[in-house]
């Protein structure tokens, strides 16, 4: 494991299942019941070389979720010894499980493989890079249209009209190599001018770096290049607010939202009303908590806790949580 030692840290407190074990990395079952995947873990540092970018990059993992998970840990320098959490649990996107599903906002993407009868569905993830600030990756469901291996880049117009204010203009086309910021594969996609393609700057998957187009891991870009058919469906959407149930415990998963803006009220009371969709069990949550939730993004997969004071012959219904939030909108 290039200088690690792993350790499982299921969020359940269980130990990884070994089945789940012997998938590839970033290989799940789809959940016989429940939307949930994956389990976090730990691993701990024994090559002081190591980044924590490198060690995101070994376990599928990319910049925004490994800072999350570990704000006390130095980006550089991790030190030996040091304990890196590894946030591989999380809440399949509310989207048809079919072909490609890319959730913006959680910078990531999932993949949907037809398979034959008789084997097990699957999903497979994979960290991604975006579109920066004025250069947003559209959203909707388009296609793959053609795989390119070796490609050459040709600057847009805009990014050789900035550089040329700069005095620095770019050439009419990279070819193939080191310097080629498409990496070694790319695959087009029905809309035009972009692409989910590799990158020479892996450490800006996780990020919001791109002029658009989906960025990859090298290694994760060259596994949808030679596994995702030409023609398949590709949804593109921005779910900044996942709800999930494991085991009738109630989970959240809310990721920064991509405009500049907070989670207001309306997403508080449409994320309770989702929870209460899916609770058979009729359990109570904190609302409170999950209001901090939202109040302070952080993108890890959480489990809704019982109210601090329960007290079941004067909780409210389920509808006493809306009047109450119309009452401190007013």
């Amino acid at each position: 494991m290039g200088g690690l030692v792993v350790a499982a840290m299921a969020l359940s407190g269980t130990v990884m299942a070994e089945e789940e074990r012997e998938w590839p990395r970033g290989h799940y079952p789809l959940p016989a019941e429940g939307n949930v995947i994956g389990e976090t873990y730990t691993v701990t540092v024994e090559d002081h070389e190591h980044t924590l970018m490198d060690i995101a990059r070994e376990h599928g993992i990319g910049y925004e979720e490994v800072i999350s998970a570990n704000p006390d840990v130095s980006i550089w320098i991790p030190g030996e010894g040091t304990e890196v959490v590894i946030p591989a649990q999380r809440i399949l996107p509310d989207a048809e499980r079919t072909g490609v599903v890319i959730n913006i906002a959680e910078l990531r993407l999932y993949y949907y493989p037809k398979v034959a009868e008789g084997e097990t569905p699957r999903v497979e993830t994979y960290p991604i890079g975006i579109g920066r600030d004025g250069y947003d990756t559209p959203l909707g469901i388009t296609k793959t249209t053609m795989r390119l291996e070796d490609p050459a880049w040709y600057p847009p117009s805009s990014m050789r009209e900035e550089a040329a204010e700069r005095g620095d203009p770019p050439p009419a086309v990279v070819p193939p190599g080191p310097d080629n910021p498409l990496g070694r594969h790319a695959v087009l996609l029905d809309i035009p001018g972009y692409l989910i393609h590799g990158t020479n700057e892996p450490d800006g998957i996780g990020m919001r770096a791109s002029r658009g187009c989906i960025r990859m891991f090298p290694e994760d870009v060259e596994s949808v290049f030679n596994n995702v058919p030409v023609g398949t469906r590709v949804n593109i959407i921005d779910q900044p607010i996942k709800v999930g149930w494991r085991d009738s415990q109630p989970l959240v998963q809310v990721f920064q939202p991509l405009e500049e803006q907070e989670h207001g009220m309306s997403a508080l009371v449409d994320t309770i009303s989702r929870l209460n969709e899916g609770n058979a069990n009729d359990r109570a949550f904190d609302y409170e908590q999950l209001r901090g939730l939202l109040e302070a993004p952080s993108g890890q997969l959480v489990a809704l806790q019982l109210p601090a004071e329960p007290e079941p012959e004067e909780a409210p219904a389920h509808g006493g949580i809306f009047e109450e939030l119309a009452l401190r909108d007013e």
